[in-house]
């Protein structure tokens, strides 16, 4: 099966030598634009958005990027020396038996991704190995292997839920025929990171009369441009100009889903943070966790004649001094 390799430098439109600084400032840039929740088209956007997505999730990890890198364009041709026992010992990474190739559909991720950083995956979905070997098989029932794969979802869906239709590409097994099978999958509000969803008897079929494993879906939450996630928390960085913390303001901030109004006190210091109690994601109890708002103050990068006699002004009837000790 060919599978088109993805330039991840590309969709972010950075240079491969990108530092991790510069990697989150693209992605950032990027998703601001092609949110779903913006994004004037939106079928277009939500692709675009997923491919932002997973460029982020191998570049932003350094061990996927190491690997990425170490493979290139060339990867499948890589991918089928690189095998234990090869050259310092190294893993094999992407090559896949052709019995084996299970390809899933409307994951949210590319079969390059599916295929590329399975892991200790085979194919396009892990399998979790029945015990018994060949000859057992044939004097014993066995149930069949579980079959996993990732399941994008983004801080939207965790927050309201939403159903997904996946599909499962399942090649001939056991003398049955080849054939995509179509499951209309729930995804539950306040599900989290590495959460499994289980479609029982799903997985590949049994021998010997053994019941068939189960197909299992484990949650890759999306990153988002504004929010980051921790447990059932939402955090945010909240830029303020420096006299909007000194004075003190009332602002328009992005809440998960929508936007809300923030009163900021005056003198509010740069990385304090203001606590917006049941903005975050929802608890099992069926609260909502909280949303955090990091203070980042910015000064202008360039000003006015008239802005720099005003600062001049500001800096000879001002008595503050950051640097004396209170």
């Amino acid at each position: 099966m060919s599978v088109k390799f993805k330039d991840y430098y590309e969709t972010l439109a950075v240079a491969k030598t990108a530092t991790q600084e510069e990697i989150k400032t693209a992605f950032r840039k990027l998703a601001r634009l092609y949110h779903p929740d913006v994004a004037k088209n939106k079928v277009t956007a939500e692709e675009k958005f997923k491919e932002i997505n997973e460029a982020n999730e191998v570049l932003s990890d350094p061990e996927k990027r190491r690997r990425y890198d170490e493979l290139g364009a060339n990867w499948q041709d890589n991918a089928a020396t690189a095998q234990p026992g090869g050259p310092q010992g190294s893993r094999r990474y992407g090559a896949t038996d052709s019995a084996d190739a299970y390809e899933f559909g409307g994951t949210g991720f590319s079969d390059f991704f599916e295929q590329f950083f399975s892991g200790s995956r085979e194919g396009f979905g892990s399998f979790r190995r029945a015990t018994a070997g060949p000859g057992e098989a044939r004097t014993r029932s066995v149930r069949g292997q579980d079959i996993e794969a990732d399941l994008l979802v983004t801080l939207e869906e965790a927050l309201r839920g939403s159903e997904r239709k996946v599909t499962l590409r399942r090649p001939s097994d056991n003398g049955d025929a080849e054939r995509t099978d179509t499951y209309q999958v729930r995804i539950k509000p306040g599900m989290h990171e590495g959460q499994r969803i289980r479609l029982a008897a799903q997985g590949r079929p049994g021998y010997g009369g053994g019941a068939a494993g189960d197909l299992y879906l484990r949650v890759r939450l999306a990153r988002h441009p504004e929010f980051s996630v921790q447990g059932d928390d939402l955090h945010s960085d909240l830029e303020l100009a420096p006299w909007e913390a000194v004075l003190g303001t009332q602002i328009k901030t992005p809440i998960l889903g929508g936007s809300t109004s923030l009163r900021i006190p005056p003198g509010t210091a740069t990385g304090s943070q203001l606590r917006l109690h049941g903005l975050g994601l929802p608890r099992s109890g069926g609260e909502r966790g909280d949303l955090y708002a990091t203070i980042r103050i910015h000064t202008p990068p360039t000003v006015s004649a008239e802005e720099h006699a005003l600062w001049e002004q500001l800096s000879r009837v001002s008595t503050f001094n950051p640097r004396t000790k209170s």
